[in-house]
């Protein structure tokens, strides 16, 4: 029996444990190598225990596109926005995207502006939100990576269960392996190996990684967000690529599994489908991402409020497309802490809770001795 008190996440923290695996990691390797985390989760855990730190120098980590929010193409947020404007509309999201900007404004500004935005923790209370405003058209914002795309589909299948005339979607879901295979053809390209994110795989497994391990012969290994979890998985992708191998393996697999979560599968199943799509600052990426089937084309508020003619250019000086491709790091950028902070932000990758400009920005790799260096 575990003691009531006992804290589980402290074990994945413990100084020595991970003296341990940095001092193997130390022996283990040979010359540099260039890995990606692909998790803004896991940037920020990189960055608060300050990991970068007490690895040795030949260990490089870049930051891939894996923040919902920073994904969200400019143009699918002014769609947002002109959405939020309308004055019969209750337009619900996460609070991370209300900060996010628009080529003009943002979803705050707007509220204060007398939008009637509202910031929810689930789609399921957006849909509440409509059954107890038939008068209003209800609109949730379905941002996000294979994780939140079931309860996304949830909230469809309960609005058409309840008949709800005045529920729908904006949809800017996409999925990771297109984008691993976007980074890896690209000619740039400087990723040797990647550290998966485990709560994308706790949904869909990791079964479709094998055919890009083979094809690109880079290892891939799924890791969690822990500093342990994630020094374990960079020893792993150290101990391939010195030994010449190229395979998924799965470190954390107190979570994922190889087919993930079945039941979740089959819903996103029936309620999306591969659909090409924009990704902020990188462009468009064919089949990455999720979009509703025909049947439920009524919860579809792009074509419902007919916004989907809004296209919009990317400011120049925001160089988050190449933060995302793991090409620059957030520091390289010239608005970096100066035109571009968390309270004015140039790009999303700076204002969401899970961007790499916000983590080099709130911690500046300063956490090592907790761990320690």
């Amino acid at each position: 029996m575990i003691h009531q008190n006992f804290d589980f996440s402290r074990s994945f923290r413990n100084p020595q444990l991970v003296q341990g695996v940095v001092a193997e990691i130390k022996k283990t390797i040979s010359r540099p190598w260039t890995l990606m985390e692909i998790c803004g989760g896991q940037t920020h855990a990189i960055m608060q225990y300050g990991l970068d730190q007490i690895l040795p120098a030949e260990v490089e980590l870049v930051h891939g596109p894996g923040c919902p929010v920073c994904v969200t193409p400019l143009d699918q947020i002014d769609r947002a926005h002109a959405i939020a404007q309308l004055p019969n509309v209750i337009f619900c999201s996460f609070g991370d995207m209300l900060r996010v900007p628009g080529s003009t404004t943002d979803l705050f500004m707007l509220r204060a502006q007398g939008a009637q935005v509202r910031i929810v923790y689930s789609p399921l209370d957006a849909v509440k939100i409509a059954q107890e405003n038939p008068d209003k058209d209800v609109v949730f914002f379905a941002i996000g990576f294979e994780t939140t795309v079931p309860v996304n589909a949830a909230s469809v299948l309960q609005a058409k269960a309840l008949g709800l005339k005045n529920y729908s979607i904006l949809v800017s879901q996409v999925t990771v392996p297109p984008a691993m295979h976007a980074i890896l053809g690209s000619p740039a390209n400087r990723v040797q190996a990647f550290l998966a994110a485990g709560h994308v795989c706790a949904v869909m497994g990791f079964w479709q990684y094998h055919t890009i391990a083979s094809q690109y012969k880079v290892p891939i290994v799924i890791t969690g967000f822990e500093p342990l979890d994630l020094l374990q998985g960079i020893l792993k992708t150290i101990q391939q690529l010195e030994g010449g191998k190229f395979i998924v393996e799965n470190a954390y697999s107190r979570i994922v599994s190889e087919q993930g979560n079945i039941t979740a599968q089959q819903m996103i199943s029936q309620v999306f489908e591969p659909c090409d799509r924009n990704w902020r600052g990188i462009g468009l990426i064919p089949m990455s991402g999720l979009g509703l089937k025909s049947e439920f084309a009524q919860y579809n508020a792009e074509n419902r409020f007919q916004v989907d003619h809004i296209q919009t250019q990317e400011p120049e000086i925001c160089i988050a497309g190449e933060i995302l491709q793991g090409l620059s790091k957030p520091h390289q950028c010239l608005a970096f802490g100066t035109l571009c902070t968390p309270d004015h932000p140039l790009g999303a990758p700076m204002v969401s809770s899970e961007g790499a400009c916000a983590a080099y920005y709130r911690f500046g790799g300063l956490n090592a001795e907790e761990l320690g260096k």
